[in-house]
């Protein structure tokens, strides 16, 4: 059998050539169609694939799985299968949709009741987030804080390059794509005042960060080293994880980021597998100092993936403001789940982990206005006119994301966010 992700597969059902959504890719996520219940789905080029209807029509027979979980509004039960079924589901996907395979291709009825354009389905939350965890992870990010903020001699704090720092986060509020976000409020105190105020936000930003989602539990007390990692890691998705600066700066000595951060994030609506990211793959950068053991993991862990930043104004049009990359992280999703199960913690099927904002090299590769417009210093003019040190009401962030090979296009789609004014 032909592996799901070989790069030589073409499918019946016609693919554009910088479709984010080849034969080769097959993300699950939920998808209400009309006035229909949520199901599960997958996506070939501009077509969702209803598989709850496939299962219906008997073209998951052959699999010894519970296609219950194909009715259900979350992923969390189909990851709960395991890789190997799900895998399996995703190798028989690949199969039907194959250019030489009639069996679905020759049918027009079961393809009018399977098969839907895009632009007629609305995706949805593609799980029930458990447990969030945020992580900082990009050097390049956390030495421009550390210059901007503390000493830029000493941009890292002693324990960055010994861990994978990071924080509990809020699960109730990451939003799928497209969700819009009321501008938060909180208490802020500038340099200038003497004493804390309350009010809306002015310094809202976005944050560049790709998340890691759990499809295999553990028990208290269990750990997940860094070579089971993969197996516990179902896909990854985009990830805005809003800030709001103000409200962080004062709040978050000596406990960390609260408010600032847990009012939104936002979410790409397809989960894509690691099996279709196997492609981009990379070694990681030399760690040093060197790590603890617990930390050492073998192969490529690093993914490239070429991720961007665009701002939309009110009726404007979309202006690209950031090129970054994943590959950019210092600490990988393997080290980051092995230090976030060190201590015991246990991990529940569709945990979300981010990455942290993912800022590379050069100013145009910064994951953050923050860093963008280096703390407003630094606006960037938009083509409208109008400049931007931070995100204004009205503005639309959008996020791709889009692995690419010999010829070979893997996608995530985008991740978009409407801010809207702060409620009164």
């Amino acid at each position: 059998m032909i592996a799901a992700n070989n790069p030589a597969l073409q499918s019946w059902i016609d693919v554009p050539s910088d479709n984010d959504f080849p034969i080769q890719n097959i993300p699950f996520g939920i998808a209400k169609i009309g006035r229909g219940q949520p199901r599960v789905a997958t996506i070939i080029g501009d077509t969702v694939i209803d598989l709850s209807v496939l299962s219906e029509l008997g073209y998951f027979k052959a699999l010894d799985i519970d296609t219950s979980v194909f009715y259900l509004s979350r992923l969390n039960e189909f990851m709960g299968l395991g890789k190997a079924t799900t895998r399996a589901v995703r190798d028989r996907i690949s199969k039907i949709f194959q250019h030489d395979n009639p069996e679905l291709q020759d049918n027009i009825d079961h393809k009018a009741q399977a098969l839907h354009d895009v632009n007629d389905v609305q995706m949805l939350m593609p799980v029930e987030v458990r447990d969030y965890t945020d992580f900082y992870s990009s050097r390049e990010h956390a030495t421009n804080v550390g210059t901007m903020f503390r000493d830029p001699d000493n941009a890292l704090l002693p324990n960055w390059l010994h861990l994978p720092v990071g924080y509990h986060g809020r699960a109730s509020s990451i939003v799928v794509s497209g969700t819009p976000i009321h501008r938060p409020k909180g208490q802020k105190k500038p340099k200038d005042a003497e004493k804390p105020s309350f009010g809306a936000s002015n310094l809202l930003d976005f944050e560049l960060e790709m998340g890691f989602i759990v499809g295999k539990s553990t028990q208290l007390g269990e750990r997940v080293s860094t070579s089971e990692a993969d197996d516990y890691i179902f896909g990854l998705v985009l990830f805005n994880d809003w800030s709001a600066r103000d409200i962080q700066a004062w709040e978050y000595v000596p406990l960390g980021p609260f408010l600032g951060k847990s009012f939104a994030s936002s979410v790409s609506p397809w989960v894509v597998t690691l099996d279709a990211l196997d492609h981009f793959r990379i070694s990681g950068p030399k760690q040093d100092p060197p790590v603890l053991p617990y930390l050492e993991y073998e192969g490529n862990k690093r993914f490239d993936i070429a991720l961007e930043v665009l701002i939309q104004p009110e009726g404007g049009t979309p202006h690209c403001v950031c090129k970054s990359n994943y590959k950019y992280m210092y600490w990988n999703a393997a080290q980051q789940l092995a230090h976030h199960t060190v201590n015991g913690c246990n991990l529940n099927i569709g945990d979300m982990c981010a990455s942290g904002t993912i800022s590379g090299t050069t100013p145009d590769s910064f994951g953050s206005m923050l860093e963008l417009s280096w703390r407003g210093t630094k606006p960037i003019a938009m083509p409208d006119g109008s400049e931007r040190k931070f995100i204004n009401d009205g503005d639309t962030v959008i996020m791709r994301g889009f692995g690419e090979k010999n010829g070979l296009r893997i996608g995530f789609g985008e991740v978009t966010g409407k801010i809207l004014s702060a409620i009164e």
